[in-house]
């Protein structure tokens, strides 16, 4: 395994809510208050972001400030294939999860003719584009994109050229068209969907692992049948939500808390057990919100939880 280096990715542009740009430092504060020396372990480099562009004016309804998501993306590729160029393993930390769309774009860029599979432990499928969300939040559309998918048959939204031009340069960052077959997408704990997103999953077959079957045919099992599925995949990637959580168990830190999710442990084993196939080549972290949190630092606390034990597998 490469030697780990951390990327800290503090923009929030995507979400629409305000506070998850704070979320990495909510989790070093953390492990300073564990005594910890995590952080100083090892390299890292810190993203240049676009958060000053949430004081303009939206213009692009459905896809709020894509232009500067479509930026921070390209930023976070960059990052993500100079990363790995230089033999390094890329944790992640970032705020909104629309960013994601610039990892996998830089884990693709790197390693264009390699299969990329993608585990996305999450609530949510952010599959929407700027044709069907109804909130217009680009954090709900990384997958989409990467996917390559405009999900014309649900389209709910008329969305401005520019916002149409935005989107077709947002699809190709790093390297041009998807970045992943759907074949090679599966969900863990996804439970708060719209139509359109349900309708793309069960068109393309994409697997969704939810907490209760997780828990009634067992987490192993599950994890064991996911890896099967991504068998052909070379290299894969890890995308951890922290509202993949249970909510009314740990605490509403997060941009959109949804109950019902994994305890911290079960969050653990899905991405040792991911880890333990030796073909994944990038962890990312996000969604952390302390200004929403009502239990003090609780979210960052289990957030750095996770991330603490999880790296010990990474470094084998």
């Amino acid at each position: 395994m490469f030697p780990i280096k951390i990327i800290k990715n503090r923009s929030d542009i995507g979400a629409g809510t305000r506070g998850s740009d704070m979320g990495i430092d909510a989790i070093e504060i953390a492990a300073i208050n564990k005594e910890s020396d995590y952080f100083i372990q090892f390299p890292h480099l810190d993203v240049e972001t676009h958060n000053e562009t949430i004081y303009n004016k939206v213009k692009t309804t459905f896809a709020k400030r894509i232009s500067h998501v479509r930026v921070q993306c390209e930023r976070v590729s960059d990052a993500i294939s100079n990363t790995l160029k230089e033999e390094h393993f890329p944790i992640v930390l970032s705020g909104d999860h629309s960013s994601a769309l610039g990892t996998i774009s830089g884990i693709k860029a790197q390693y264009p003719d390699k299969r990329l599979g993608v585990v996305w432990i999450d609530a949510h499928a952010d599959l929407h584009s700027p044709f069907t969300s109804p909130s217009g939040n680009v954090h709900g559309m990384p997958l989409a994109a990467a996917l390559g998918y405009d999900n014309m048959d649900h389209k709910i939204n008329d969305p401005a050229e520019q916002t149409v031009d935005e989107w077709n340069n947002i699809k190709n960052i790093g390297t041009e068209g998807s970045k992943i077959l759907p074949e090679d997408l599966i969900f863990f704990g996804v439970r708060d969907t719209e139509e359109p997103e349900d309708s793309l999953r069960e068109k393309h077959g994409i697997r969704n692992y939810m907490v209760h079957e997780v828990r009634y045919r067992g987490l192993e099992t599950c994890v064991n049948e996911a890896m099967q599925t991504l068998d052909n995949c070379d290299i894969i990637y890890i995308s951890f939500d922290v509202d993949s959580l249970d909510c009314d168990m740990i605490s509403m830190g997060t941009g959109t808390p949804v109950p019902k999710g994994f305890d911290p442990q079960e969050a653990i084993d899905i991405i040792n057990g991911i880890i333990k196939t030796g073909k994944v080549v990038c962890l990312e972290v996000t969604e952390v919100n302390p200004c929403l949190d009502t239990k003090g630092n609780k979210m960052a606390e289990t957030a750095f939880e996770v991330l603490e034990t999880v790296t010990e597998s990474i470094k084998g």
